[in-house]
């Protein structure tokens, strides 16, 4: 059966491959795991994290677009769920945990009703699939890593309980005082792109009640996404290290990438495997209850993770994390200046405090590809982003 095919039912009665035993430990989102010790507190873990996956019937993107976006909406289901897991950070804590059954709070529905397939969620796929509209991608065309950050970042500024400062890395550098800058700024709508026409400014997603929150903070919660390409068709191996490092963390979001044309949310590794949450199963789409009630459970990925080897990994991905508060970005500074004096690794992008006068321009590469090389390169599951930088070969 064609994974696009799959039902949430037929899902949840597949034979899926467990952990495997071993003394390496497991870590999912800068929390370390001992397999043989934590198993359960791994897949409440696992299972915490809000999954996102294709949706049939919903209403149509666009009041005459599609109903359903199997095929083409991985992307798009990877960047909300990066983006979940940072206002999960934001507004429940990285130690919060969802049990089936168990009474979630009112901020747990916030932030799921932010994601949900209508046209006045903030983030839901009818915002996403439309705002890409002004990053040239009709509706329905497959989205690169890239993409989806700057769409999301376009609808973030919108969201107003959350408070995001957004930032999103190109040519593969972090500058700190431009990020400082954002995080300190005062919050405004002036400098966003107009939301789609039809959307409805006034609920927007959220229930009344949800009040804007830390408005007066002096630092506004940073989303950071830096979009990589780490090699031409493969990723290079000397950036392996480096890319477990993030998974290590605290301020991990994790990674969206996966294989070309294939999109996967990766959370963290074993050993030499990368841990993923896969959109690629139908469900239908969630109405709420007369009382407004979400089901939530066919949010939650109820069966343990899926995994790959990291050298299967394509070399276009995107990274993210989360820092709540200065002090929390200065700490992640700190943790990436680190990463330069891991043996045999190669950092995956630049830190530096000031933005550099000019960046570089690369000679043009030299390169000898055969056929398949330019057949790949042609249907490069991020063959859009033009503007990244190829760090190694």
């Amino acid at each position: 059966m064609d994974a696009a095919t799959l039902t949430y039912d037929t899902l949840r009665f597949a034979e899926f491959e467990d952990f495997p035993e071993t003394t390496d430990p497991v870590w999912i989102l800068g929390r370390k795991y001992t397999i043989f010790t934590e198993k359960d507190e791994i897949l409440s873990d696992v299972t915490s994290r809000l999954w996102f996956t294709y949706r049939k019937n919903f209403p149509a993107i666009g009041g005459t677009g599609p109903t359903s976006d199997t095929g083409w909406g991985c992307m798009l289901r990877c960047g909300q769920m990066i983006f979940a897991q940072a206002l999960v950070c934001r507004h429940l804590g990285r130690d919060w945990r969802w049990k089936q059954g168990r009474r979630q709070t009112d901020n747990y529905f916030n932030v799921l009703n932010a994601f949900i397939d209508k046209k006045d969620s903030y983030y839901s796929i009818h915002q996403i699939a439309q705002m890409g509209v002004g990053e040239g991608k009709s509706i329905g065309q497959w989205y690169g890593p890239n993409t989806v950050a700057q769409v999301l970042k376009k609808l973030a500024v919108f969201d107003t309980w959350s408070s995001l400062a957004v930032h999103i890395a190109m040519d593969n550098t972090v500058v700190m005082e431009d990020i400082r800058r954002l995080c300190k700024a005062n919050f405004s709508h002036t400098d966003a792109a107009a939301l789609p026409p039809d959307s409805d400014l006034l609920s927007n997603g959220y229930p009344p009640g949800a009040e804007v929150t830390d408005r007066l903070s002096q630092w506004r919660p940073l989303v950071l996404l830096i979009p990589l390409r780490l090699g031409l068709t493969d990723i290079n191996e000397a950036y392996t290290e480096t890319l477990k490092h993030c998974f290590m963390m605290p301020q991990s979001l994790g990674v969206i990438g996966g294989k070309p044309n294939s999109a996967h949310y990766f959370i963290g590794y074993v050993g030499e495997e990368l841990i993923y949450l896969d959109p690629h199963t139908t469900q239908a789409a969630v109405e709420l209850s007369n009382g407004g009630v979400i089901p939530d459970e066919s949010f939650h990925c109820q069966h343990p993770p899926c995994r790959m080897n990291i050298g299967e990994l394509d070399p276009s991905i995107a990274v993210g994390f989360f820092c709540k508060s200065e002090e929390d970005f200065n700490d992640w500074c700190q943790q990436v200046k680190k990463l330069s004096r891991i043996p045999g690794a190669l950092p995956m992008f630049e830190l530096v405090e000031h933005q550099p006068s000019h960046f570089s321009c690369p000679d043009v590469l030299n390169l000898s590809l055969d056929s398949s090389d330019v057949e790949r390169l042609e249907r490069f599951f991020d063959s859009e982003d033009e503007d990244f930088e190829i760090l190694s070969l």
